[in-house]
């Protein structure tokens, strides 16, 4: 399944790109396996990924947790918690 991943603040800084479509494997099926996919592809998502839990993500455009499922999802965004003030 072709997937838009679009990363932000020092996620996208550490993965050196703000977005890709990446083919990801069938066995991939929720957010956090995902992240891990992501984690283990290259040194760049090793660092991205070093803290999983920290990361925050909106599946085409709402916001998910971990064990949100990718069945026909376009895009997912990722990014550190972030505060307002």
């Amino acid at each position: 399944m072709a997937l838009h991943i679009a990363y932000f603040a020092w996620v996208r800084e550490r993965m050196g790109v703000a977005e890709e479509v990446v083919e990801i494997p069938a066995s991939i099926t929720h957010v956090g396996a995902l992240i891990a996919w992501l984690a283990a592809r290259d040194a760049q998502g090793a660092l991205a990924f070093t803290e999983p839990q920290r990361i925050r993500a909106a599946v085409d455009g709402v916001m998910m947790g971990p064990d949100a499922p990718l069945s026909g999802a376009r895009e997912v965004a990722l990014f550190p918690p972030v505060t307002g003030g």
